[in-house]
C-alpha cells in the first residue's frame, strides 16, 4: 500500500482525495498540510487525514511514500523539486510550471531522485479520449486536417476575490492555465510537437478580469489547431479532429460521447449523402480515479508514468508561448523550435 499525504485542499485538493480514497487499488492518503486546517478539519477526519503543522513534516516522515500538490501554479515546481530530494513520489496539478526553466530544474530533479512523477491531466485518461487518439494515429481519420476544441465553464463568477486563482502572476492569459492547459495537452497527445502559437486573452464576463482565452496552434507536422476556453461561459466541452478520411469529436464536459463521421466520396453537395454517424458512448467515468490508478501502477512496477518528461516539459513550452502571445498580440514560436513565428 502507497501512502500519500496531500497539499492544497481547496475544492480540487478535496475532489483528488475523494477520488482515491476507498477506490484506488494500493494507494490511500494518509496526512495532509494546508495553510488553513481549521476550514478542513471536517474533511480530514472524514478521510482519515491527520493534518501535519507544515510540508517539512510530510517530507521527514518515513511513513509517506508519496505527495500530491493541489498548490497555488508557482509553488509546483518547488515543491516538486523538494519532495522528489525528500525521495517522495510527486503527483502535481497542471500547469507544472509557469516558465520552461523552472520546468527544466523541477525533471532534473526528479530524474536524480529517481522518482516517479505524475502531472494532473487526468482528462487523457478518458477511455473514449484513447479511442480518438488510436483513430488518429491508426489512419481511420486519413490525413490529419485539423483540430478544433473547446473547453468552457463559469467558475470565474465563483472565485472569491483574495482566491490565488484571480492573480494574473498565478493565472496568466485568461483560462489558459485553468482550462486551456486541457486542451494544449489533448492536442500534444494526439498530434505531437507545437511549432509556434498565437493567443488572445480578453475580459467578457467574469468580475476579476481576463476569464476568455483563443488559441491557434501550428504543429511540426504541418497540422493547424484552434482552441477556445472560457471562465466564465456556460459549461461545454468538444474536441473535434478532422482528417482526409473522417471526423471524430469527443462531447460533453464528461466526455461522454465520442462520434465518427467518415468521409463521403465526390463532391457530396446534398446533405443526404451524409452518413449517419457511429456514436459510443460512456458515462460517468471518473478520470480524476483513474490518474492515481496510472500513477500507482507506474509506481509499485517501477515504470514510467503515461506522460512523459519530454510531454511535460513541451507543455509548457507551449504554455509559456502562449502567454508571451497573449501579452505581445502576435505568434510567437515555442521554445526548442527552429522555425520562425508565421501566425501560421
Amino acid at each position: 500500500m502507497l501512502n500519500a499525504a496531500i497539499v492544497g485542499l481547496g475544492s480540487w485538493g478535496r475532489t483528488l482525495v475523494e477520488s482515491v480514497q476507498g477506490k484506488v487499488q494500493g494507494l490511500r492518503f494518509t496526512a495532509a498540510y494546508t495553510p488553513n486546517p481549521v476550514a478542513v478539519s471536517a474533511f480530514c477526519d472524514s478521510m482519515g487525514l491527520r493534518l501535519a503543522r507544515d510540508i517539512d513534516t510530510l517530507l521527514g516522515d518515513p511513513g509517506i511514500d508519496a505527495i500530491a500538490f493541489a498548490t497555488p501554479n508557482s509553488q509546483h515546481c518547488a515543491q516538486v523539486r523538494r519532495a522528489a530530494q525528500a525521495g517522495k513520489h510527486v503527483f502535481v496539478e497542471k500547469p507544472f510550471a509557469l516558465s520552461e526553466a523552472e520546468a527544466q530544474a523541477a525533471l532534473n530533479a526528479v530524474a536524480s531522485a529517481g522518482v516517479c512523477l505524475a502531472v494532473g491531466f487526468n482528462r487523457r485518461f478518458h477511455p473514449l479520449m484513447r479511442m480518438l487518439k488510436a483513430w488518429a494515429a491508426s489512419g481511420r481519420l486519413g490525413v490529419l486536417v485539423s483540430i478544433v476544441a473547446e473547453l468552457t465553464a463559469t467558475t470565474a463568477f465563483y472565485r472569491p476575490s483574495g482566491s490565488w486563482r484571480t492573480r494574473t502572476d498565478e493565472e496568466p492569459a485568461g483560462a489558459l492555465a485553468g482550462v486551456g492547459m486541457h486542451l494544449i495537452d489533448a492536442m500534444i497527445d494526439v498530434a505531437g510537437r507545437v511549432r509556434e502559437v498565437y493567443c488572445v486573452a480578453d475580459h467578457r464576463a467574469g468580475p476579476h478580469g481576463e476569464d476568455t482565452t483563443h488559441l491557434i496552434l501550428c504543429f511540426d507536422s504541418g497540422l493547424s489547431a484552434t482552441a477556445a476556453c472560457s471562465l466564465a461561459a456556460a459549461r461545454a466541452a468538444r474536441f473535434a479532429v478532422y482528417g482526409s478520411a473522417g471526423m471524430c469529436e469527443l462531447l460533453r464536459p464528461g466526455m461522454d460521447v465520442l462520434r465518427f463521421v467518415p468521409a463521403v466520396a465526390g463532391r457530396a453537395s446534398h446533405l443526404a449523402a451524409i452518413p449517419e454517424p457511429e456514436v459510443t458512448e460512456l458515462s460517468g467515468f471518473n478520470t480524476v480515479q483513474a490518474q492515481f490508478e496510472a500513477f500507482t501502477n507506474a509506481v509499485r512496477e517501477r515504470r514510467a508514468y503515461p506522460i512523459g518528461h519530454d510531454e511535460v516539459l513541451h507543455g509548457v513550452q507551449v504554455f509559456e508561448a502562449a502567454v508571451r502571445s497573449a501579452r505581445t498580440h502576435g505568434p510567437v514560436a515555442v521554445a526548442g523550435e527552429s522555425r520562425p513565428a508565421s501566425a501560421c
